[in-house]
């Protein structure tokens, strides 16, 4: 599930907790692989006397509760896990959803000191606009509100200034990579930062000519590539490069058959 608390995350990733609270943590984790056992067993039991669009349905219901146990398998190893040691102390979350600069600054951090102690390789972090006026300087519209503008002149103000802070802390946080050193150079150039929105266009939910920012993991960036607004470009040839650059031995994903054009690294 979704984790939105910063405090959450880091008590997760950097706190063991208490020899006891462990143990049951580990036990409860038991228990819930102990039931998905038997409901494999029935399942398997109740296959034989089906038809063939059944035990097809059933095969796709106990692919899921196997996915299950091994997230749990998955679980229970983390809990063991030892972790690790940080000067950071524990941040207080802020609760007024209002305040978007001040949620995005502690999760960003976060991220950076998840990186940093290579406690993860992959983050995935969701902003949303919201239907309240978010807390910053010259706003008096909300969020959502703002995104469908229909080309009004006031709307596109407002939301310049509030994407403009967007992107502003994604910069602050693409810097703290960058500062932080490692033997072959910096956090920033061993990650891969993709940033970026489901729409082209918000105010008519237009998913075509999205805008995506790639930094980081030792591409040739300081360029913006644009391609064809009629016959798009398919965005999955960039994912296809970012996997290759993971060392992944892959020419496609979804409906992109190449890596980028005028990517390289």
């Amino acid at each position: 599930p979704t984790l939105t608390r910063p405090s959450y995350v880091f008590r997760k990733l950097f706190l063991a907790g208490k020899p006891e609270d462990q143990a049951k943590q580990v036990q409860r984790l038991r228990d819930g692989q102990s039931v998905l056992d038997v409901v494999l067993e029935k399942s398997r039991s109740m296959g034989r006397r089906l038809g063939g669009r059944d035990r097809a349905k059933l095969e796709q219901y106990m692919e899921s509760v196997r996915e299950a146990e091994q997230r749990l398998v998955k679980a229970e190893a983390w809990e063991q896990k030892p972790k690790p040691i940080v000067d950071t102390p524990l941040p207080r979350d802020e609760t007024d959803h209002k305040k978007i600069v001040e949620r995005m600054r502690l999760m960003y951090d976060i991220m950076h000191l998840v990186l940093e102690t290579d406690s993860t390789r992959f983050i995935t972090y969701n902003f949303s606009g919201m239907n309240s006026v978010p807390v910053i300087p010259g706003i008096s519209i909300d969020y959502h509100n703002l995104s469908h503008h229909g080309k009004d002149p006031e709307k596109i103000r407002q939301l310049t200034i509030v994407e403009s802070t967007v992107v502003a802390e994604l910069g602050r946080f693409l810097k703290k990579l960058q500062e932080s050193s490692q033997p072959d150079g910096s956090l920033l150039d061993s990650t891969m930062v993709l940033f970026g929105s489901n729409l082209g266009n918000a105010s008519s939910h237009d998913t075509k000519n999205m805008p995506i920012l790639l930094a980081g993991g030792g591409f040739n960036h300081g360029q913006h590539l644009a391609f064809d607004k009629i016959n798009n470009y398919p965005l999955p040839n960039l994912f296809v490069s970012m996997l290759q650059r993971l060392g992944m031995e892959t020419d496609t994903f979804a409906t992109g058959t190449s890596t980028m054009d005028g990517l390289r690294f």
